[in-house]
């Protein structure tokens, strides 16, 4: 189910909000970005498996980047290797702290050809209810 573009940009404001509140209390922060051609990691890309879970990337106090409405735009190392990074906000699906015991996770869909990709996307993933069952 699509979710309407205003509840969409609110979950977006909300992502930045955590993010830098996060880095702000700890120092540093992790992303999980999903698989998506608008998602730029330099010359190095998505590995195979990264495609597939997603890339967890690492961004300190100290680091050069810039969060702009649209997303992110920073200088990530991988291994000696300096790549020019563009993350769009709407493919950030989690945030979260090993210092804080925190996380936040927003798997919400943006619109319906969004919806088509990622359902595709996501035919490998398998999805885990956190609810409480009634009656455990």
């Amino acid at each position: 189910m699509a979710i309407d573009q205003n509840t969409i940009e609110g979950l977006n404001s909300l992502k930045r909000h955590i993010f830098s509140e996060l880095l702000n209390l700890t120092g540093r922060v992790f992303i999980i970005v999903r698989y998506h051609e608008n998602v730029k990691i330099g010359n190095r890309g998505f590995l195979p498996e990264e495609k597939d879970r997603g890339i967890v990337l690492v961004f300190n106090k100290r680091m050069n980047f810039r969060w702009y409405e649209w997303g992110i735009e920073a200088k990530l190392v991988f291994g000696s290797t300096v790549e020019e990074c563009f993350i769009p906000v709407e493919h950030i699906i989690g945030i979260y702290s090993p210092e804080a015991n925190t996380q936040f996770l927003c798997l919400a869909e943006a619109s319906a050809e969004e919806t088509v990709t990622q359902k595709e996307e996501n035919s490998k993933v398998v999805k885990i209810d956190f609810r409480k069952k009634k009656g455990a």
